[in-house]
């Protein structure tokens, strides 16, 4: 069974290849592949695999890229390091999803998976991931305690939003910090991603907030926010890439 990788982090192709070794040694893997230029080229220019193992961001953009311009019949299993992709539609449709750093079972249940699926479904849903037939509606407020009483905030007052202390918080534009029920996983699919971006696990923020950026060690970017005092408002190295496309659509 062929195989091929799309991945641009060394470390992690080396440990999925590992893995693939020891929970499925009958697939080969015929080649490793870095970029969405690199992916689009290779699946135009080559006999089609019989499995695409493909990280969601790779070195100059998001892999639903290739599948939009190259017509692929095999199954692909997605990984990531981050869980806002529309998990569930892959994992209940055949097409699964698998997080950063890959665990051996979830690996077997994947391939287990792919085995069964109808190749149709599989560009379906990819298409329809960056190319949905209806608009979505988005959480336009959110319901805060103010003392005794409860107020209304319209998201586009709120600048940021982020977790600390196992508690979720919001800081809005007239510079106030509000604690509201939801958990970032939670918050993440209720917000249009035209304007808001999850840096990494413990920020969510707004395009109007990225003012103040700056380079940071290991390729990595950093937010100031007036009002929050925190180091940790960095947007991981894996997410720098996508950050930098959203910012200038």
């Amino acid at each position: 069974m062929k195989v091929i990788i799309l991945e641009d982090e060394t470390r992690a192709a080396n440990h999925l290849e590992r893995l693939l070794a020891k929970v499925a040694p009958e697939m080969k893997v015929v080649s490793r592949i870095e970029s969405v230029r690199d992916g689009i080229k290779y699946l135009r220019t080559n006999p089609e695999p019989d499995l695409i193992f493909s990280d969601i961001q790779l070195a100059d953009g998001l892999s639903f890229e290739i599948y939009n311009l190259v017509s692929v019949r095999c199954p692909i299993i997605f990984t990531t390091a981050y869980d806002h992709y529309a998990i569930e539609a892959f994992q209940t449709n055949g097409i699964d999803y698998l997080l950063k750093p890959i665990e051996e079972e979830r690996l077997r249940q994947a391939i287990g998976k792919a085995e069964h699926f109808s190749p149709g479904m599989v560009l379906e849903k990819i298409l329809s991931l960056n190319n949905p037939t209806s608009e979505k509606v988005y959480k336009s407020r959110f319901m805060v305690k103010v003392g005794d009483k409860i107020k209304s905030v319209p998201v586009e007052d709120i600048l940021v939003f982020y977790s600390q202390e196992k508690a979720s918080f919001i800081r809005t534009t007239d510079k106030h910090s509000f604690c509201i029920d939801y958990a970032l996983d939670q918050l993440e699919p209720m917000l249009d991603p035209e304007k808001y971006f999850r840096i990494n696990r413990k920020y969510i923020v707004s395009i109007a907030a990225c003012t103040n950026i700056l380079a940071w060690t290991n390729s990595r970017l950093r937010l100031k926010i007036d009002g929050i005092d925190d180091s940790d408002i960095i947007v991981a190295r894996e997410r720098v890439m996508e950050f930098k496309n959203w910012l200038d659509r």
